[in-house]
């Protein structure tokens, strides 16, 4: 059966537009709440945070909703990084626990993420199972039976304590620190969390109106936190994703240190320690230097499919502990379940200060070959687009020009209307005449009237 609504990463879309309406997430709710308690004896707990984003307070009404009317009691977070309530659907034996948020997207898309029991995203059974439950009537249960909504007001510091024990050893008194927290999730925990550490910080981006999230900040717009790090003569900077589970830093000179520079500095150091298990685990994207430098120190590496589920899955499969990708979503499951933006953060400035190395010192053993990605909206469903016969044309040109010394990804977002390529090798001039080569054929391919 292939899925309706969920996509790499739950339901997403823009507010408003079908499937991001408040009559859906009623009836999300329902039939989360429905499939929870035909597979836990009648019962079910399930946590809900959200972000940010103005639309949050509706779906978390809605869910809330749909959740008691199912017999399934709903526990209410309020703003809280994703990656904290996936941990607190284990710390408080939850049965599952939703996010409302859409990541790194602007405020006017929304979505869901979920989890099940232990942290994890759910498997494809469950989310089918849920979109069968979609399409029958919702019927509310007995009174008996409605499920009751409570406010969970611990969650937080029983997370920001977490974090703190994961590196017990940490100690950031006398460094400068810029957080740019995206106006997003993070926004009241993190600047406590590395106060209390001791860190002398400069606080950016957590200012939330509903409408700010993302907005030329954050991880996903990192030019604000360059700046704000060089201004203050800083030591270095951290910028988060709107629901917390990215991260990407900034190092003193200005210079950016994303998600596979991250995955690199991890794995050298808990592979010195000899505490790295399995493979590393990169995507397709992951730039190919990083690949090499891992390499170099005896440690498989291994691509899965972009999205950080698939990462998760071909890790556990694989016996690994450690992957990622270049947007900052990290997994560390020697640590935690789920990308974690704080957490990554915080063992990355526990290398540095173990090493006592600086973040370009970290990076040394890596020389990272030229790479350029473009996104190229389309409309409507990229599909056709990729399978445009002059589109498939350049795409195997490209490849076979580049065979041995290059790579050309071409693939469909899983989160936005967007055709994402991507093109590598050892020449920049020529990686980035070949990339726009390929978009202009995307683009005359997703004009109307203009598909063959």
């Amino acid at each position: 059966m292939k899925k309706t609504y969920f996509g790499t990463d739950g339901i997403r879309g823009r507010v408003g537009a079908d499937p991001i309406t408040a009559e859906f997430m009623l009836r999300v709710g329902h039939a989360l709440g429905r499939v929870l308690r035909e597979r836990n004896d009648g019962h079910a707990d399930v946590l809900i945070g959200k972000d940010t984003r103005i639309s949050g307070y509706m779906f978390e009404s809605a869910l809330e909703a749909g959740l008691v009317s199912a017999g399934a009691s709903a526990h209410l977070l309020g703003p809280m990084p994703t990656p904290a309530v996936a941990w607190l659907t284990r710390r408080l034996r939850a049965t599952a626990s939703l996010v409302i948020s859409a990541s790194h997207n602007p405020y006017y898309d929304n979505g869901v993420k979920f989890f099940n029991a232990e942290g994890e995203k759910l498997s494809d059974e469950i989310e089918l199972a849920i979109e069968r439950s979609l399409a029958e009537p919702m019927q509310t249960v007995a009174s008996e039976q409605i499920g009751k909504a409570t406010r969970v007001r611990d969650g937080a510091p029983r997370y920001e304590a977490f974090c703190s024990a994961s590196v017990n050893a940490l100690d950031l008194r006398g460094r400068r620190i810029v957080l740019d927290c995206a106006h997003g999730a993070t926004y009241q925990i993190a600047p406590r969390l590395f106060a209390d550490l001791g860190a002398d910080i400069i606080v950016i981006g957590a200012a939330p109106d509903g409408f700010n999230i993302n907005a030329d900040c954050g991880a996903t717009h990192p030019q604000a936190l360059q700046r704000a790090v060089l201004a203050e003569r800083a030591d270095l900077g951290i910028a988060f994703d709107g629901d917390g589970d990215r991260v990407q830093l900034i190092d003193q000179d200005g210079t950016l240190v994303d998600g596979d520079d991250i995955i690199y500095i991890l794995a050298r150091d808990l592979h010195g320690q000899g505490k790295l298990k399995g493979p590393v685990v990169g995507t397709i994207m992951t730039n190919f230097g990083i690949e090499r430098a891992i390499g170099q120190l005896g440690v498989p590496f291994l691509r899965a499919k972009v999205g950080d589920r698939y990462v998760l899955q071909m890790l556990k499969e694989k016996g690994g502990v450690l992957g990622g990708e270049a947007s900052g979503h990290v997994l560390c499951l020697d640590r935690t379940t789920t990308g974690d933006g704080i957490l990554t953060a915080l063992l990355v400035l526990e290398v540095l200060q173990r090493t006592r190395s600086t973040l370009a010192q970290a990076c040394a053993g890596v020389s990272r070959v030229p790479q350029v990605t473009l996104n190229v909206p389309v409309a409507g469903t990229a599909a056709p687009v990729l399978d445009d016969g002059n589109v498939q044309r350049v795409f195997a040109e490209l490849q076979r020009r580049l065979h041995g010394r290059g790579r050309v990804v071409l693939r469909a977002s899983g989160t936005e209307p967007l055709i994402r390529i991507t093109v590598e090798g050892e020449d920049d001039a020529e990686v980035r005449t070949l990339a726009a080569e390929l978009g202009d054929a995307v683009k005359s391919a997703s004009a109307p009237g203009n598909r063959s």
